[in-house]
């Protein structure tokens, strides 16, 4: 969707010195993913992502978006079909919130009823009653209220490319967290391109597909947040990703990633034959399965000690069970809360995926695997730019 080859910006200061801001950055989004630009103040992300949208012209390189290299196009076209998101917010403070939502659409001759629609539209999606919000000033809205407005007029004309500039950075943590997660939902649901300049690590393994650390001009590392936790590139990777990268991977890794395997049993196996095999693997319980792969329950190895009859006989409920794209953070919950070091992982009709137990979570987390995928699958939609 995206491509950046080899983009680079040179400034010239005024006792003629030159200085590279951006140096040789090449890097491909895919098309519905969202991509962060990471890194601290003065290392070039805002510039590199001012020169997709050509608010700043490169000395070099190119931007690609489908294909398109963007500096044959019109760059007021171009940036009609790409929504933009500064911190700062940027609303019109003369125009009524219906008029700051809608000035994109206006300007590419939408008529009255198919801007009011789409402004009610977007509105629900983040939460604020139209009737309540839509005529009123954004003087009359608080500053989260006011990001919340900031971003859907970014969304109004349907662009299929979203740049944001530190979007949320302005707002307070409580509201910060609520607007992210709007923010997400949204994606899910339009799946637009986005690429987010960021500071903060946190936000960036939150919400990005693809992170992309920067330092002194250059990019430094290219991945899935994961990945970037698990593996940082360099020592100044890994210190911006913080001492506890371990644990902010519990967010990012599903229980399906780290489920073994363990051998089970049918609800007709003998009890004598479920005992030998808990004898041998030296475990305390075997998972019981149906003839379609669906997790009946447990039989223990005290139930089964001695016992006649088949493992139907001496089922035991779960529990609790978990699905295999529960992240890590929210299993070790739920094992704390019903006082387990394990639980079944299953999916939506009850087949049985595998276990999850304390010990391969930690051996998970400490073998040096991490998650190459994000799990979506983008759709697919043609972008097409005025020439």
């Amino acid at each position: 969707m995206i491509e950046l080859d080899q983009l680079t910006k040179t400034f010239t200061q005024k006792d003629g010195q030159k200085v590279t801001a951006v140096d040789s950055v090449s890097l491909k989004v895919e098309e519905g993913e969202i991509c962060v630009f990471l890194g601290p103040s003065g290392c070039g992300k805002t510039t590199t992502l001012k020169m997709i949208n050509r608010l700043i012209e490169p000395t070099s390189g190119r931007v690609l978006i489908n294909g398109n290299d963007t500096s044959g196009l019109n760059e007021v076209d171009l940036r009609r079909h790409i929504g933009y998101v500064i911190q700062q917010i940027g609303l019109f403070p003369n125009m009524t919130i219906e008029e700051n939502i809608t000035v994109v659409p206006r300007l590419l001759g939408w008529d009255k009823k198919r801007c009011a629609e789409r402004a009610t539209e977007l509105m629900s999606m983040v939460a604020l009653d139209p009737k309540l919000y839509l005529k009123r000033y954004p003087r009359e809205l608080s500053g989260g209220q006011q990001q919340r407005i900031g971003v859907i007029r970014a969304l109004a004309a349907d662009p299929p490319v979203l740049l944001m500039d530190e979007p949320f950075g302005a707002v307070d943590p409580i509201n910060r967290e609520t607007i992210q997660n709007e923010f997400f939902a949204m994606q899910r649901q339009l799946k637009k391109t986005v690429i987010m300049v960021s500071h903060d690590i946190d936000e960036a393994i939150k919400l990005g597909d693809r992170v992309a650390v920067f330092r002194r001009g250059k990019l430094v590392q290219y991945d899935h947040p994961d990945t970037l936790l698990a593996h940082p590139r360099d020592d100044f990777v890994g210190q911006f990703v913080g001492a506890d990268s371990t644990l902010k991977r519990l967010l990012l890794v599903k229980a399906g990633d780290a489920a073994t395997q363990p051998e089970t049993v049918r609800a007709e196996t003998p009890l004598a034959d479920a005992f030998a095999i808990m004898d041998e693997n030296d475990s305390r319980y075997l998972t019981v399965l149906d003839g379609e792969q669906r997790a009946l329950g447990l039989v223990s190895r005290r139930a089964a000690r001695g016992a006649q009859g088949v493992c139907g006989d001496k089922l035991t409920e779960f529990q609790a069970s978990v699905s295999p794209d529960e992240n890590l953070r929210i299993v070790l919950s739920k094992m704390y809360q019903f006082r387990s070091s394990w639980m079944p992982v299953l999916d939506t009709e009850g087949h049985y995926v595998g276990e999850i137990t304390q010990d391969s979570i930690a051996d998970y987390l400490s073998s040096g695997r991490s998650r190459q995928q994000t799990g979506h699958v983008p759709v697919t939609r043609a972008v097409e730019f005025n020439t």
